[in-house]
């Protein structure tokens, strides 16, 4: 590595398909897990009003099966798959230097998840990605073992038998989800981001413990090398959580009905077997974007901009939440069934990747993107990773 090298994020061109396509793709299972929580009904259970028609309930099925508890996991091990290239890239400045670089990006992170919490979305986990960073800069020189153990004990955790579930909460949107006025949002919002960006890591260290490793070895970047473990984590991941959501799946689309008394089970199995999920979809669009990075076409294109703009197009995504869904404003929480809510977050995808497919031909990155750049390597190094 040359010193011209140090402190340059990676250029748009050096940057790998898998892990940008994986990102731009999972935005829309980010979009449809947060919309769903905003809703209204007379029975509440796991964010699902239970009083919908017969679509709502295979809708809430599918979100259920495929959707709830999967892709923040995906996002939490692509985080550490980040931070893991930033870490090798950056290698030549020394530990200390690298430490307070990744510090920096923790920072803006935490100020930046606290903002967006406050005034758009409370549910926001980019503070709660830089508090893990905080201590994440220390995890980087940990040894291979200790990464996989630690990942292995919180892992434990999340299967251990609890009714804390998210998956269980029976109760409606609260004032900082649907404030009634402005000063209530703020005052309440600003309440839930500290308790979430506090929280909030604990759920993330197993997957962000993974993506370092993964990153330590290259393993999204050169899936042909790698191709019988990416195979078969997607094949057990992905199964695993197909399998392990369906006790909740089944009783939230209101097909079933377990006792009380299995709750303490049934939510963990489902919180668990997401995190293989999220793993299980990462090595997936690796594999598939072996077949694609030779014969990209316009779609793909697109959504790997997604990927590249993806804290952007995930701040995007909040502003319509606002609009649509905040009391004062629009106030539609009552009106839209789960159906209704997931063609939202569909059309809202679709938004932002015709956005980030116009940042991308007109040679323009995410404004979001290039702040954190801006913060982390300098002020002269904003074209990059």
């Amino acid at each position: 590595m040359s010193s011209t090298d140090l402190h340059h994020p990676t250029a748009v061109g050096e940057r790998v398909l898998g892990p940008d396509l994986a990102r731009g793709f999972m935005l829309l299972f980010i979009a449809l897990a947060n919309s769903h929580y905003f809703l209204r009904g007379s029975s509440i259970l796991g964010g699902y009003p239970q009083d919908g028609s017969q679509i709502d309930s295979i809708v809430t099925w599918l979100l259920a099966t495929f959707v709830d508890g999967r892709a923040f996991p995906m996002f939490g091990l692509l985080f550490g798959y980040g931070v893991a290239q930033i870490v090798r890239r950056q290698e030549a400045l020394g530990p200390k230097s690298v430490r307070r670089l990744l510090w920096r990006r923790a920072a803006v992170l935490i100020v930046v998840g606290f903002l967006h919490a406050v005034l758009l979305y409370a549910g926001d986990i980019l503070g709660a990605y830089g508090v893990l960073l905080l201590a994440g800069a220390w995890m980087v020189r940990w040894k291979d073992r200790w990464l996989i153990a630690i990942a292995i004990v919180f892992f434990a955790i999340t299967l251990s038998p609890s009714a804390d579930s998210s998956t269980l909460i029976t109760d409606p949107p609260d004032a900082s989800m649907l404030p009634p006025d402005l000063r209530t949002m703020i005052r309440e919002r600003a309440a839930a981001s500290v308790f979430v960006s506090l929280l909030g890591p604990f759920g993330f260290v197993c997957p962000f413990a993974i993506g370092l490793w993964m990153g330590r070895r290259r393993i999204l970047e050169q899936p042909r090398l790698h191709r019988r473990l990416l195979v078969t984590v997607a094949t057990v991941g992905i199964g695993a959580a197909v399998l392990g959501a369906q006790p909740i799946s089944l009783m939230l689309a209101g097909w079933t009905s377990p006792g009380k008394d299995k709750f303490e089970l049934i939510g963990p199995l489902h919180d668990a077997t997401g995190i293989l999920g999220g793993f299980g979809y990462a090595t997936l669009i690796s594999l598939i974007a072996i077949r694609l990075t030779r014969r990209r076409g316009p779609v793909v294109n697109a959504i790997a901009a997604v990927g590249q703009r993806s804290m952007t197009c995930y701040l995007a995504q909040s502003i319509v939440w606002m609009l649509v869904f905040t009391p004062f404003l629009l106030d539609l929480s009552g009106t839209l069934t789960v159906a209704a809510t997931a063609l939202l977050a569909v059309g809202v995808w679709l938004v932002t990747i015709a956005l980030a497919e116009w940042m991308r031909r007109t040679g323009r990155r995410g404004p979001f993107e290039v702040l954190v750049r801006r913060v982390t390597y300098g002020s002269g190094n904003v074209t990059g990773r």
